[in-house]
C-alpha cells in the first residue's frame, strides 16, 4: 500500500512505495515487452526459416542457387555497394558542416536530411518516374542520347540512395555535437592541415558513430522494397532486387522458394542486428568517457 508523508524542512509531499509493488510493476512491463517480442517478432522470423526448410535443405539451396535468385543477390549488393558509399560520404560532409560551421539554410538542409524519413518510399519512386520517365522532364532527352534511368540499374540505385540518405548522418550529428570541436580547435592551433585533423582526431572519434550509421543504411538498402518496385519494371534476371524477387516468387505459389530467399533477408537483419548492439555497446563507452572527460 503506497503511503503519502508531508515533509515539513522541504514543503514537499514524499510518496513512498513499498518495494513490492515496483517490483511487479516492472515485472508486468517486462512481461508486456517480451510478450510482443515473441508475437510480433520471434514467432514470424521462425516462421520464416520453418517455411525456407519446409521441403528439405536442399530445396531451400536450389531456390537460392537458381539463376534469377542469383542475379536478384547480385543486384541487390550492387544497389547496396553503391549507395552506402555515397551515403557514407554525402553524412560525413552534411554532419561536419552542420555541427562545425553556421550559416544561412541551416535548418533548411537539416530538413532536406530526414525528407526521405516523411516521404512514403513509393511516392520517392515516382519522382524519379516524374523525372525521368518517357513523359517525364528529362525523358525526351535521355531517349535522344540512348540513356535508360527507370527499369534499369541506375534507377534502382537512385531510389536506394534517395530513402538512405538520412542514417549515416542523423547518427553523426548528435554525436559530433556532443564532443565539441576542442580537440580539432587544438590540432589546427599545433599547426594541422585539415585533412590531418579529419584523419586523425575527428575520424577516431567518431567511427564507431559511422560504423553505426553504415550498417543502419546498408539493412535498408537491401531490404528496400517501395521505391526500387517503382522503378525497377520486375523484369526477372534484370532489374529484380531480393526483396522483388521474393514477391514474385509468393505471387506464383511458390512458397518454398519464395521462404528460402526471404531467408536470406532474414540472416541479414539478424546479422545487422548483432552489428548494431556492437555498435552501440562502443559507442555509448565512448559517449561515457567524453562525459567523464568532460565533467569537473
Amino acid at each position: 500500500m503506497t503511503s503519502i508523508a508531508f515533509d515539513s524542512r522541504s514543503r514537499t509531499v514524499v510518496v513512498a512505495r513499498p518495494a513490492a509493488e515496483g517490483r511487479l510493476v516492472r515485472l508486468a512491463l517486462m512481461g508486456t515487452a517480451f510478450a510482443f517480442l515473441f508475437l510480433f517478432l520471434f514467432i514470424p522470423l521462425a516462421a520464416v526459416f520453418h517455411e525456407a526448410l519446409g521441403k528439405g535443405w536442399e530445396a531451400c539451396v536450389a531456390a537460392v542457387a537458381e539463376p534469377d535468385a542469383q542475379a536478384a543477390i547480385r543486384l541487390t549488393l550492387l544497389a547496396a555497394g553503391l549507395a552506402v558509399p555515397l551515403n557514407l560520404v554525402f553524412g560525413v560532409c552534411a554532419a561536419w558542416a552542420l555541427t562545425r560551421f553556421d550559416f544561412r539554410g541551416k535548418s533548411l538542409l537539416i530538413t532536406l536530411i530526414d525528407l526521405p524519413f516523411s516521404v512514403s518510399p513509393v511516392i520517392a519512386g515516382l519522382i524519379y518516374v516524374l523525372m525521368f520517365g518517357a513523359q517525364g522532364w528529362f525523358g525526351p532527352w535521355l531517349q535522344a542520347h540512348d540513356i535508360q534511368i527507370l527499369f534499369a540499374v541506375p534507377g534502382i540505385v537512385l531510389a536506394t540512395i534517395f530513402v538512405t540518405v538520412p542514417f549515416v548522418a542523423r547518427e553523426l550529428i548528435p554525436l559530433m555535437q556532443s564532443q565539441g570541436c576542442e580537440e580539432e580547435e587544438a590540432a589546427i592551433v599545433l599547426g594541422a592541415s585539415g585533412w590531418r585533423v579529419f584523419w586523425h582526431v575527428t575520424l577516431p572519434n567518431i567511427r564507431w558513430g559511422l560504423f553505426y550509421g553504415v550498417i543502419l543504411c546498408n539493412a535498408r538498402a537491401m531490404g528496400e522494397f517501395g521505391a526500387v518496385s517503382v522503378v525497377s519494371g520486375h523484369i526477372r534476371g534484370l532489374t529484380n532486387t531480393l526483396p522483388l524477387h521474393v514477391e514474385i516468387l509468393y505471387n506464383e505459389y511458390n512458397f518454398a522458394a519464395a521462404f528460402s530467399v526471404a531467408s536470406l533477408l532474414a540472416l541479414l537483419a539478424l546479422l545487422t542486428l548483432a552489428l548494431k548492439s556492437l555498435a552501440e555497446w562502443r559507442l555509448h563507452a565512448q559517449t561515457a568517457r567524453i562525459a567523464l572527460e568532460q565533467s569537473p
